[in-house]
């Protein structure tokens, strides 16, 4: 029987919204979703505003730079909010 290693050090691949959440697509191939409620700043950004971000350090981290809002990839995995 053989396993997948779970990645230690999670990267996002991309990012994408709904109506009501954040989905972080991982290299991995895991996908994280989390409320935008959880996220102020991104729950009261306008759509274009939601898709205008960078992703930091490989992947590491998520910025919006028109609201100032950095998210990091470890963090959504433990649910910090």
């Amino acid at each position: 029987m053989s396993t997948l290693a779970v990645e230690t050090h999670p990267l996002a691949q991309s990012v994408e919204f709904t109506d009501d959440d954040l989905i972080v697509s991982l290299l991995d191939g895991r996908k994280v979703t989390v409320p935008l409620v959880w996220f102020p700043r991104l729950s009261e950004a306008t759509k274009t505003q939601l898709e205008r971000y960078e992703l930091l350090a490989d992947g590491e981290g998520i910025h919006w730079p028109e609201i100032d809002e950095d998210l990091s990839v470890a963090g959504l995995l433990r649910g910090d909010h």
